[in-house]
C-alpha cells in the first residue's frame, strides 16, 4: 500500500493532498485549497522513519526538528524513505501545521516548488 496523499496530523487534518500542473496543495473544500509554496509555507521538514513515531505529537509542539538543517536534512529524508511513502512536516505562514503523507510523485513536485 502507497502512500495517503493526505494530511495525516495538525491542521487539515484528513485532507487530501493532490498534485496538478506542478502545483501542489491541500483540498480543504469543494473549490478550496491551501497552495504549498513559499509563498504559504513557512518551513517545513522531511521525517524518517526513526522520526515518523513521534511525529504526530511533534506537529503540535512545532516542526519535528529544527529547520537550520537545510540540504543536509532533505538528503537524510530522501535516503529513510520507505516504499516510496513521505512524510513532510509543514509550518504555514498563518501558524498553522500540518504533517502530510505523500507519495514521490507529490513529493518531488513539493521539493521543488519549497527549495
Amino acid at each position: 500500500m502507497g502512500a495517503k496523499n493526505r494530511v495525516v496530523a495538525g491542521d487539515y487534518l484528513g485532507k487530501s493532498v493532490t498534485q496538478t500542473f506542478g502545483m501542489v496543495s491541500i483540498l480543504i473544500g469543494f473549490t478550496k485549497s491551501v497552495l504549498l509554496n513559499k509563498d504559504n509555507v513557512e518551513s517545513y521538514e522531511v521525517v524518517d522513519e526513526s522520526s515518523r513515531k513521534s511525529a504526530a505529537s511533534a506537529v503540535g509542539r512545532g516542526l519535528v526538528g529544527s529547520f537550520v538543517l537545510g540540504p543536509v536534512g532533505l538528503l537524510a529524508g530522501l535516503s529513510a524513505k520507505s516504499k516510496g511513502t513521505h512524510a513532510v512536516a509543514v509550518q504555514f505562514k498563518d501558524g498553522k501545521k500540518s504533517l502530510l503523507e505523500i507519495d514521490d510523485k507529490i513529493y518531488s513536485a513539493l521539493m521543488k516548488l519549497l527549495f
